[in-house]
């Protein structure tokens, strides 16, 4: 009886660590939105004005940073449901509100609010350099 207790318990402790061990080797492939995108806006009072976005999508999470003219900034929360990405962004001069969708593989296009100012956006995926 002892005896097979121990071999239930090697059995379980050994298919554990195999499934462990399975799951270590897998990375989740990035979202269609990871990557550097050069993107223009329309529509600010400034004119077109080009911005960049650095992505990273897990699942609907996305994050990263946009770096404009106008300076840098952390994403503050950002999510992508349904080909609709959804971005915002605290600044120092207020909350930045981009939406948009993949209009094509590597192309989105959308719309920003800032205050009472709005505009359109549109952006381009880079080619990934090789590491």
């Amino acid at each position: 009886m002892k005896r097979r207790i121990a071999l239930a318990m090697v059995v379980l402790v050994t298919l554990g660590a195999a499934q462990t061990l399975r799951g270590k080797g897998k990375e989740s492939k990035p979202g269609p939105l990871t990557g550097t995108w050069e993107c223009t806006s329309h529509g600010g009072p400034q004119g077109d004005q080009p911005f960049t976005l650095y992505l990273e999508q897990q699942a609907e999470t996305v994050t990263g940073s946009v770096s404009s003219p106008m300076g840098s900034a952390e994403l503050s929360s950002a999510t992508f449901k349904s080909k609709n990405l959804e971005i915002h962004i605290d600044s120092p001069d207020g909350e930045y509100l981009l939406s948009g969708k993949m209009v094509k593989k590597g192309a989105l296009s959308g719309q920003w609010s800032h205050e009472d100012l709005k505009g359109t956006w549109e952006g381009k995926l880079q080619p990934q350099t090789p590491k």
